[in-house]
């Protein structure tokens, strides 16, 4: 190796634009990067070839050569009807799976006609409150074919529940599902604050889809371990790996605790990531989180399937980054998250529509969003080759730095005593808010441009059509509730619910129960309701 002068080539320029250079983790970046910030890194060890042992450089040995990314749009808005007619047009325009988006009151358990839902129904996601919507929001769309995301955490045994007896209705069986239910309910209490339960019953309900899935559900992905929702809270990059894995570590050992082989369960966990703006920082991010979880999986919980040590995810692009001053500038953000994602090894994906700091997509904005991962895969030339930044002297240093502050966060996080003690103390919910305020600190300082936001500005008002959602949806969801209702076997219900609480007072598994008391048309509510019954309801401890 030649040796490097560092006096004429490390050392910046006497003029540069800013003293210090850092990424979104407030890492520093060095003007220039040599062989020599990377004379530790054995290729076969710490890279490897795609589709091997530690998998840095892909899950896969041809990647996108062999078969690009799914292609998926989160969509849901209003009734069950008018997001099938959605999902519709996003598949007539190439989408290749489907990703749902529930009303928030759906999310926290609520049916439409409560209180709290006031306001809310239809507005943020497709409102379901029982099987008949769930029928509805895929009629004419045959489950067995398409590979389904549903975006769920708090009811996610419910949710995955109606979608297993719409596919029986529709002339499937379980084992020939495919797709993902998130079930993430620690990242919930992390960050996105949408839980029900305590955390200890809520992790039962999450290792009774994975043992019942496992058994019955082969190809379904249990859980998808979401990173994105952390990153959207306000954490950096590094929190968002550390934090995720952590989570994943945690689900792995509860598994195992009851049971369960980790080669039996650990094929089925994938992971759920962000893409922000910094576009190296997001590539080294999922290049190292393969790297560690393929390292803790193999040497820790002696993990030996190839398919256990894969760390396979679905990116999403960075809501929060988008702006509503000038949306169109979005395109560009998004073009370039889902470039980074792309370049990561991502193995599905969803842009984000240019409209929605300001509103739900539009067909037009959804249709942009998707043309725009439709010319990465065909026209950029990115998917011809595999990894293709590997052993740039750069990529390869903040991999590994990635990793080092990663690592960092687990051993703070074990000498708390794990990750449910740490969410407890707030240890998490600290973290996320400290990096959130130093960030927000940095634009209104001008430290960080924002184009458009904080810097090159335009004074002319927002012209984006949006879309809004009627309040006669939520009276249309509430007659559509109530004329089930009337029409099912109310004694039916009344004993699946009992049977169900009876269950859930002991230790038996509930995912078949849950089946049976939505075959009967119990609601969401109703289920939910009798849960709380058992395991009461979780309130954190405020933090200023």
């Amino acid at each position: 190796m030649t040796e490097i002068d560092e006096n004429k080539t490390l050392k910046p320029a006497k003029e540069e634009r800013k003293e210090k250079f850092r990424n979104l983790s407030n890492i520093e970046i060095k003007r220039l990067y040599t062989p020599e910030d990377i004379e530790n890194l054995n290729y076969t060890m710490d890279l490897g070839e795609p589709g091997k042992y530690p998998y840095t450089r892909g899950p896969y040995k041809n990647m996108y050569r062999g078969r690009l990314w799914t292609m998926r749009q989160f969509a849901g808005f209003g009734t069950a009807s008018q997001t099938n007619e959605r999902y519709k047009f996003l598949l007539e325009h190439g989408q290749t799976g489907l990703s749902v988006a529930f009303s928030l009151h759906t999310i926290y358990g609520f049916e439409a006609d409560s209180e709290k839902a006031l306001g809310e129904v239809g507005k943020e996601g497709v409102s379901i409150d029982i099987l008949k919507d769930m029928e509805t929001l895929f009629s004419g769309i045959d489950l067995s074919r398409i590979s389904t995301s549903m975006t769920i955490n708090g009811p996610a045994s419910i949710l995955l529940a109606m979608y297993i007896v719409t596919a029986e209705k529709q002339g499937h069986s379980p084992d020939e599902l495919r797709g993902t239910i998130q079930n993430d309910i620690l990242k919930e209490y992390i960050a996105q604050k949408s839980w029900i339960f305590p955390p200890e019953p809520s992790m039962r309900l999450i290792v009774d889809t994975i043992e019942y899935c496992t058994k019955y559900v082969p190809q379904w992905y249990t859980i998808s371990i979401s990173g994105y929702h952390i990153r959207e809270a306000g954490s950096t990059a590094v929190q968002e790996l550390a934090f995720t894995l952590a989570d994943g570590f945690a689900y792995v050992e509860a598994a195992m605790e009851r049971g369960l082989d980790v080669d039996d369960f650990a094929p089925r966990l994938s992971f759920f990531f962000n893409s922000h703006n910094n576009f190296f920082e997001e590539i080294c991010k999922y290049r190292a989180a393969r790297r560690i979880w393929a390292k803790r999986m193999k040497n820790k919980y002696g993990a030996k399937k190839p398919e256990s040590l894969r760390l396979r995810f679905h990116t999403q692009t960075a809501g929060v980054s988008l702006s509503a001053q000038e949306p169109e500038n979005n395109i560009v953000r998004v073009t370039m998250q889902g470039l980074a994602a792309v370049l990561g090894g991502t193995q599905s994906l969803h842009t984000n529509s240019f409209d929605e700091a300001l509103c739900l997509p539009t067909e037009k904005a959804v249709k942009i969003a998707l043309r725009t991962q439709q010319i990465i895969a065909h026209e950029s030339g990115v998917a011809d080759t595999v990894d293709p930044l590997a052993g740039s002297y750069y990529v390869e240093w903040l991999t590994n730095k990635m990793e080092e502050e990663a690592e960092n966060y687990f051993a703070r996080i074990e000498e708390i005593g794990g990750v449910i003690p740490a969410i407890k103390a707030n240890f998490f919910q600290k973290e996320i808010a400290n990096a959130s305020y130093r960030y927000q600190k940095e634009i209104e300082a001008r430290e960080r441009i924002i184009v458009g936001v904080n810097d090159f500005k335009l004074r002319e008002p927002c012209s984006t059509p949006l879309l809004k959602i009627d309040e006669e949806v939520a009276k249309e969801q509430i007659k559509r509730l109530n004329t089930t209702k009337s029409n099912r076997n109310t004694e039916k219900v009344k004993e699946a619910l009992s049977k169900l609480k009876e269950a859930a007072e002991g230790t038996e598994n509930l995912m078949p129960l849950i089946i049976d008391a939505v075959r009967e048309y119990a609601s969401i509510g109703e289920i939910i309701s009798t849960l709380k019954e058992v395991f009461g309801t979780y309130i954190e401890d405020s933090i200023y």
